[in-house]
């Protein structure tokens, strides 16, 4: 197989030919069988043919893969057993182009579990080796097939997507992940399609697409209620899991190939390591005894969702949510919904943290309540957010809905 690769201008050709002489002392540091052009233009092509910045890019992966010992990771490190058991995903088939699939299951993933049972570095280190997964089953179809075979189709099934995915310190996390991948792993991804997308995923795009390149951007696909048909297109039926549309199935018969594809679910409690991940918060509130302190949120439309944290010192805390009426509702304009009602919370015990999709817009009230306490003032470190749909995407859930509407109509 040949290392170069054509389609190059003048232009291209020209600053290859300069990146590989300015790269020439990392050349033996390069992973085994990524010494070639086709190797470099990866970065090249990652930072648009800038060769300085590309140079940086291959720079800091070099020093990357020695701080993460990626050469070995897939011989010489596992990890840890609750994350192998409970980390979902898997490499499962190829598409009709000889590119191997990767699957996320994103519905039954326990982030909170995942994160009071394993470190943030072996849930990291974990899929940088899922990353040199996908790169040797990349080589390895190279070899059978005989031609070049450079990226990966990923799948994300998202049906049951909730707002437990959108807890901060996970949300964090993935983008960390995310960051990773495009900075170590350039043009690996060939495209990524995203099947039973819920209402919420908008909202759970916008929060991580930040992390993602223009060109990454581009590669996704949103299907609707023909996502099988559409898969099919991409993927014969024998490469592609029964549970999937396709024909595909373990030895035993599985529909879900689960030998291959790692379904996740709720992690036993007896993997918990720590009670509760460290939160930085960015505000803190002196609560005086028997009285309260609230904050407005201004909402502009429905499906913005609401994100709080917040720990007491010493004592509980009331919370509640409420939203303010407008003109035209049966209440005075002014006057209080309640929205979420007023509880009492252990926070000064475990750290509270939730949510609320706001199915309306309007000015949504968050209040702190101290009022039942005669004796004792609330120290309370909180941080709020206002999570908005990606409107991209949304409007395609919409379109995609209006569609299976129609077609049930018909």
């Amino acid at each position: 197989m040949s290392g170069r690769v054509g389609d190059l201008s003048p232009q291209q050709e020209e600053a290859l030919v300069k990146f590989r002489e300015n790269v020439k002392d990392l050349m033996p540091k390069l992973p085994a069988n990524s010494q070639d052009d086709s190797y470099l233009l990866r970065w090249l092509r990652a930072r648009s043919f800038n060769l300085q910045k590309s140079e940086n890019m291959l720079r800091k992966n070099v020093e990357f893969r020695k701080q993460m010992d990626s050469d070995n990771v897939l011989e010489k490190w596992q990890p840890p057993e609750v994350v192998q058991k409970y980390l979902s995903g898997g490499l499962c088939g190829h598409d009709r182009e000889n590119s191997p699939i990767w699957y996320d299951v994103v519905g039954p993933l326990d982030p909170k579990g995942l994160l009071f049972s394993a470190s943030k570095q072996d849930l990291m280190k974990t899929k940088m080796r899922d990353c040199e997964l996908m790169h040797r089953a990349c080589l390895m179809q190279s070899e059978k097939v005989g031609k070049r075979v450079e990226d990966v189709v990923m799948i994300y099934d998202v049906e049951g997507l909730g707002l437990k995915h959108l807890w901060k310190p996970a949300v964090e996390l993935y983008g960390e992940i995310l960051q990773m991948f495009e900075d170590n792993y350039p043009e690996a991804l060939k495209r990524l399609f995203v099947i039973k997308a819920p209402k919420l995923f908008p909202v759970a795009y916008n929060l991580i697409k930040h992390f993602l390149s223009e060109d990454t951007r581009k590669k996704i696909m949103v299907l609707g209620d023909n996502w099988q048909e559409v898969l099919k297109k991409y993927i014969a039926p024998e490469e592609l899991p029964q549970y999937y549309g396709g024909t595909l199935t373990d030895s035993d018969g599985d529909p879900k190939c689960k030998s291959k594809i790692n379904y996740g679910g709720d992690i036993p409690k007896k993997y918990y390591v720590r009670d509760q991940v460290v939160q930085n918060y960015e505000n803190i509130l002196n609560i005086n005894r028997g009285s309260s302190q609230q904050m407005e949120y201004e909402i502009l439309f429905p499906g913005c969702v609401l994100r709080w944290q917040f720990q007491s010192d010493g004592a509980d805390i009331g919370f509640g949510v409420y939203r303010k009426t407008k003109a035209g509702e049966r209440q005075k304009a002014g006057e209080m919904i309640e929205v979420l009602s007023n509880q009492r919370y252990n926070s000064h015990m475990v750290p509270e943290d939730g949510t609320l999709t706001c199915t309306e817009p309007g000015t949504y009230v968050l209040r702190f309540d101290n009022t039942y306490s005669f004796i004792h003032a609330k120290k309370v470190s909180y941080t709020v957010e206002v999570l908005l749909p990606d409107r991209k995407s949304e409007e395609k859930i919409q379109q995609l809905e209006s569609k299976l509407e129609s077609s049930l109509t018909i």
